[in-house]
């Protein structure tokens, strides 16, 4: 390979089969994938032309989008029934993980199935709460969900069913966005996918703005 080929060992080990990112989209590097066993993924402006991707055999995926917000900027929403805590049993989060990211970009991809997929979000899951990076979501005391987080960044964030459709999100959001900010940072960032309104007006409620935008293309050779 290329050296603006890379291979990202953590989504191997979830799939099981080789897998890399192009860290450039020209044609030599594109060149390099044609005979290369594996799934690649390549990450554009929105606005460059996506012609030599196609005659490469990528194919779209996603657009990513990176809402951000300032500590004076959050719009709070208060429920006095909500809680968040260290205390965590992780195979609970499982049940909960499992299946609520249809959003992401592997669910979308045609190449991956569902339970490839399944398993990426719960090996990332499982590896947050093991660094400690995760919150387990209560209302009215009963478990609902979990946040999962590193440093500034908000990475994994589900309810469990009965939770979802009911307006909660934003309280639970709430809570966590000045836990995050109580630790001293001064932004939080994020990343959505593009087709995931239910995140995009959530977080614009809470008073978050969009910053840069990224379209995700993949190839996979089997």
């Amino acid at each position: 390979m290329t050296q603006n080929i890379h291979s990202t060992p953590w989504d191997a080990r979830a799939f099981g089969i080789d897998t890399y990112e192009l860290e450039n989209h020209d044609e030599e590097t594109l060149r390099a994938t044609v005979e290369k066993p594996g799934h690649f993924t390549v990450k554009m402006d929105p606005l460059a032309s996506k012609s030599l991707l196609h005659e490469y055999g990528f194919y779209y995926c996603d657009t990513l989008l990176k809402p951000y917000c300032r500590k004076e900027k959050l719009h709070p929403f208060d429920d006095e029934r909500i809680e968040l805590s260290e205390n965590i049993n992780v195979d609970d989060l499982i049940k909960v993980s499992n299946g609520a990211y249809h959003h992401g970009r592997f669910h979308r991809d045609f190449q991956i199935s569902r339970k490839m997929a399944d398993n990426r979000y719960d090996r990332w899951l499982n590896q947050l709460y093991e660094e400690g990076r995760v919150w387990t979501l209560f209302y009215d005391r009963h478990l609902a969900g979990f946040f999962a987080y590193h440093d500034d960044h908000v990475l994994l964030q589900a309810l469990d069913k009965e939770y979802q459709g009911r307006g909660l999100a934003k309280y639970f959001w709430t809570s966590a966005c000045r836990k995050l900010f109580d630790k001293g940072y001064e932004e939080l960032t994020t990343s959505i996918s593009a087709c995931n309104l239910v995140m995009v007006n959530l977080v614009t409620s809470l008073g978050f703005r969009f910053g840069d935008a990224i379209d995700v293309y993949h190839k996979y050779n089997q």
